[in-house]
């Protein structure tokens, strides 16, 4: 994953950001933002697509509710891209917390993922 990207982006914005990666990234993240209380934009990653892997960076600017509702779709949507919903599949993801975090999903908590969401 290209971390240095992340980290600019990260000095520049006080917003989460979610990094997704793999052949339907692009499917993916607009699925996750648009579940329900989340509201945010994404770009894809010009950088990595010249790597030859797919990648988009969506920054999360709006959680409406509460995080644990929140943490469980994006749990529950990271598990079914993973399982390959629908013919289509992810590799990694990312997120970026508002203080610096990281947490990588592939074996996140839901715990984890609350808390990230609050930082």
């Amino acid at each position: 994953m290209p971390y240095n990207r992340l980290y600019r982006l990260e000095q520049i914005m006080a917003d989460i950001l979610i990094e997704v990666q793999g052949q339907d990234a692009i499917a993916a993240t607009e699925e996750l933002l648009s579940i329900s209380g989340i509201s945010g934009s994404y770009e894809v990653d010009s950088e990595v697509e010249r790597e030859g892997t797919l990648a988009t960076i969506a920054t999360i600017i709006g959680i409406v509710g509460g995080a644990i509702a929140i943490a469980e779709q994006i749990r529950k949507w990271y598990q079914e891209y993973k399982q390959g919903k629908s013919g289509k599949t992810i590799e990694k993801v990312l997120i970026v917390g508002k203080n610096g975090q990281r947490l990588l999903l592939q074996n996140a908590t839901l715990d984890e993922i609350q808390k990230i969401l609050e930082s």
